[in-house]
């Protein structure tokens, strides 16, 4: 209750984003795990940039919900969203699509997809996804053209896509921040990796994964990163409820997909309208007690 009211405070005060050229998508909702002011808008797309060309599907905040809609007004914060292992992008349609109501531009590559996927060459095509979006801004007939914030680039994913995002950020000097979910260490290491990257970091864990457990996964790389970072896991959450729907030899948690997906709306949500998009109003709902003291999500971090 104390973090809805915060939330909600924060919304009525309508603060404003920095002089980045960022739209404000506004705090209209008190709770960042319900869909944000924006419809969510997608198109499946060819990306190339950096001498690289894979698929991605994007979503971004549009005028109405669907497939080719024009996108909303203002400039967006881009995320690159890296997929697991063998995983569907479209495993991961309800968080991504939500991040795109909250104001936010999501390119999600389809490649690695294989039996033996390059983590290096993963991270690669998640920091040309970023390049292309960048592009966009200023490409005549871009449905991007003029709707990109260029300065705000954010990375997130799952599993391998997680382990890959912090790849990522360990080579991407424009990166404002990172948060994911389940990371898993790759190859090379995502843990020696985490060593070099001094922006922002969230790292959300499910406590009972059974494929990416926290202690040899998460932890790890939260160990290596210097501050700012945070470790949040969600008590009762497993490997595979952070995706849509399960597959093969998936894991299972002591709370439904259900409740584990809202918590993973909220919390990457806060996290990136506080560390991407700028807004200060979410800086209690991400630091403060709200999170110190949530029964349902376990709180470690350093500033």
């Amino acid at each position: 209750m104390l973090r809805r009211l915060t939330v909600a405070v924060a919304a009525a005060l309508s603060l404003t984003l920095p002089a980045s050229g960022v739209h404000a998508a506004g705090a209209a909702s008190a709770d960042p795990s319900a869909p944000g002011p924006y419809a969510a808008g997608y198109v499946d797309a060819t990306v190339s940039a950096s001498g690289r060309s894979f698929s991605a599907r994007i979503t971004y905040p549009a005028t109405a919900a669907g497939k080719g809609q024009p996108v909303a007004a203002g400039r967006f914060p881009a995320i690159a969203f890296g997929h697991g292992f063998l995983q569907s992008v479209s495993k991961y349609s309800s968080t991504l699509s939500h991040l795109s109501t909250w104001g936010f531009i999501v390119v999600a590559p389809t490649s690695q997809g294989s039996l033996s996927p390059s983590h290096s060459a993963f991270a690669d095509d998640l920091n040309a996804a970023l390049t292309w979006t960048v592009a966009q801004d200023t490409t005549a007939g871009s449905r991007f053209a003029g709707h990109v914030a260029v300065d705000r680039l954010g990375l997130s994913g799952h599993s391998m896509g997680g382990g890959a995002s912090i790849l990522a950020a360990a080579r991407n000097p424009r990166v404002v921040t990172v948060a994911n979910l389940a990371a898993a260490e790759t190859n090379p290491s995502a843990v020696s990796a985490a060593a070099g990257v001094t922006v922002p970091v969230q790292l959300i864990a499910g406590e009972r994964d059974g494929i990416a457990p926290p202690a040899d996964h998460q932890r790890p790389i939260y160990a290596a990163k210097p501050p700012t970072k945070q470790l949040r896991t969600v008590r009762g959450g497993s490997h595979c409820g952070f995706m849509d729907s399960g597959s093969l030899f998936c894991d299972s948690g002591s709370i439904s997909r259900t409740v584990q997906l809202q918590l993973t709306r909220r919390l990457l949500t806060e996290w990136f309208l506080r560390h991407l998009a700028g807004d200060a109003a979410y800086d209690d709902a991400v630091w403060g007690t709200p999170a110190q003291t949530d029964p349902q999500v376990v709180f470690e971090g350093v500033r």
